[in-house]
């Protein structure tokens, strides 16, 4: 069995980037007490969410999006047509957004921006708790 997949030329929704990492991290999250794989699976959708919505909403779409796992991360890049850098909005609190670029920092252990003649492509990676360690507890 293989994870979905989007056709090239199909842009990459929200709910199909969610879709693809809830199949990355199953046997992950199978593995792990409930709540450390409740909140991994739920900042792993989140940061998903925010990267797509983002793409979508201030770069046109996506062109890409793909998600693994390597050794402990977990690991999400998602494509658009845009080299402008993302940033994050300052709006009044009574204004709804705004928040994406710093939720997706703030639950990412890592995230970098590789900005070429095409695009950029964003790369948000999240830490792997350990069994039954400290991990997200």
């Amino acid at each position: 069995m293989s994870a979905p997949e989007t056709p090239a030329s199909e842009h990459t929704t929200c709910a199909q980037a969610r879709a693809e990492v809830s199949w990355v991290l199953m046997e992950v999250c199978c593995g792990l007490p409930l709540r450390q794989a409740r909140r991994l699976h739920d900042d792993a959708l989140l940061v998903a969410t925010e990267l797509t919505a983002n793409a979508i909403r201030h770069a046109g779409g996506t062109t890409g999006f793909d998600a693994g796992l390597q050794g402990d991360v977990l690991w999400m890049s998602v494509s658009d047509n845009s080299a402008v850098m993302p940033r994050r909005a300052y709006s009044a609190p009574s204004v709804p957004g705004g928040f994406g670029w710093m939720v997706v920092q703030r639950l990412s252990s890592h995230v970098a921006v590789d900005v070429g003649p095409h695009g950029k492509t964003i790369t948000a990676v999240l830490p792997l708790p350990q069994p039954f360690g400290e991990g997200l507890l």
